[in-house]
């Protein structure tokens, strides 16, 4: 098992110590959420909270991804960074490719990039993309960032994209993963289909079992059931031993820790001394009783 850890949108003064002080303690990731903007009016609906709302986001600082984690990355030594998860089909998939590459090529293998959708609209709106066949959007996006991070020409005749053969240089020698979020049955098999991992917000140890089942099924029917597969989980049960060992059984490979509830409404009141402890407290509690 190995231990991400999520800073929930904390102030941006504070990434650059917390991300060393996670590597010192020992976690294994460092993890970024995403979002471009928040809307003064529109569908007022979140996925990932209890009451389904989104103003507790107003005013929350989110840093860009793709800009916060190389300078993290200079910082650090040897922790991996990923993304859970940027919103992929709102952006254009050769620029993507090419910030991925670029990303790559700078830091190492030390990146995972976790994808998704985006559950707003008004992200589309902002963004001036369609709104309709997001879904089918993101798929042939997935498609093309692989074909790119090759370094051979590629091109595509999609539904949605159409593009003649292109070459990226320089690309990392290295695959760099994507993990797919999401829980309804489209993003399931999406990850089983197109990614490397899968990553869940949320969900108990019974909901994790079930969709992991679901997409190890899903990679059955597309005979991509042999290859490496990450599970990445921020859930409850991820914070006794006991509940570790059980997600390791149930077939997660990284739990994502956040020490507090970002999508609660609460604001982030804890001091950059206090989440230290909180990281300290975790490794010397769980991950080392759990490790021996």
């Amino acid at each position: 098992m190995k231990f991400a850890y999520h800073p929930t949108m904390c102030p941006p003064d504070q990434y650059l110590a917390l991300a060393k002080a996670a590597e010192a303690i020992g976690f294994d990731t460092f993890t970024f959420p995403d979002s471009i903007c928040y809307p003064q009016e529109g569908s007022d609906v979140y996925p990932y909270n209890d009451d389904g709302t989104r103003d507790f986001l107003d005013g929350v600082p989110f840093l860009e991804p793709f800009v916060a984690i190389p300078y993290l990355a200079a910082a650090t030594d040897k922790i991996r960074f990923t993304t859970s998860v940027i919103k992929l089909a709102i952006r254009q998939p050769v620029i993507v490719a090419k910030q991925l590459s670029s990303l790559g090529v700078l830091i190492g293998d030390r990146f995972g990039f976790g994808v998704g959708i985006s559950p707003w609209p008004e992200d589309f709106l902002a963004s001036q993309i369609p709104w309709e066949k997001r879904g089918k959007r993101m798929d042939e996006m997935m498609e093309i960032v692989n074909g790119l991070m090759t370094g051979e020409y590629f091109g595509y005749d999609g539904e949605i994209f159409q593009m003649d053969a292109i070459k990226l240089c320089p690309v990392p020698d290295h695959h760099i993963p994507l993990l797919v979020g999401g829980h309804a049955k489209p993003a399931l098999r999406r990850a089983a289909r197109l990614g490397d991992g899968w990553i869940s917000a949320g969900s108990s140890l019974e909901q994790l079992t079930q969709m992991i089942n679901q997409i190890e099924e899903f990679r059955k029917e597309c005979g991509r059931d042999n290859i490496p597969y990450e599970y990445h989980a921020m859930t409850e049960a991820a914070y006794t031993v006991e509940g570790l060992e059980s997600l390791e059984k149930a077939g997660v490979t990284e739990v994502i820790i956040a020490f507090r509830n970002p999508y609660d409404g609460k604001p982030d009141t804890q001091t950059l001394e206090e989440k230290i402890g909180m990281l300290q407290w975790y490794s010397e509690n769980v991950i080392e009783p759990y490790r021996k």
